[in-house]
């Protein structure tokens, strides 16, 4: 039984049901809407912590997917799974696969810019300064790209750029 037929909430059933009623009226092809119900049995699954089950899921939808901005949103929850799992370099692969097909994917610039500060921090507690400055400069690379395409967000990056003199112009604020 697909995970989407299993939901407890209300709001999950809910969700269901509308979308279930959007995909019999919308003229989509039938791969189109197998992939969407991939994705979505792969969002309830991740939103439940079962990451296995979501991967599962996001693999299929990404089979069936043609249309490369949803595609983007499927590799995007990927990479979200393979953050919360620590795969950094899975990761990194998967949101950089999400921005070629979606280059405004603003979401996915600031979690390259997250695991990018993350792994700054770490080389700097290991004393490694100037590896670890690289690490900074480039987190702040994807941070300005993800806040030239959402400026309303991303508040505490651009402190951080601000404070650390990685932003030139206060053209942020």
């Amino acid at each position: 039984m697909p995970r989407s037929q299993r939901n407890d909430n209300f709001v999950d059933k809910t969700f269901t049901v509308m979308a279930d009623l959007i995909l019999k009226v919308l003229p989509t092809k039938r791969e189109a809407k197998q992939a969407f119900a991939y994705y979505r049995d792969g969002m309830s699954a991740q939103a439940d912590g079962e990451y296995a089950e979501a991967m599962d899921n996001y693999q299929e939808a990404l089979k069936l997917e043609q249309d490369p901005v949803d595609r983007a949103y499927v590799l995007y929850n990927i990479g979200l799974i393979h953050t919360s799992n620590g795969e950094h370099d899975k990761a990194l692969e998967a949101y950089h696969q999400a921005l070629e097909l979606n280059p405004r994917l603003p979401q996915a610039l600031n979690n390259i810019a997250v695991i990018y500060h993350y792994q700054g921090e770490r080389l700097q507690e290991a004393g490694k300064a100037e590896e670890a400055e690289e690490k900074f400069d480039q987190a702040a690379e994807y941070w300005t790209q993800a806040i030239r395409l959402a400026p309303n967000n991303y508040i505490e990056a651009q402190n951080w750029l601000k404070t650390t003199g990685r932003s030139q112009i206060d053209v942020f604020f």
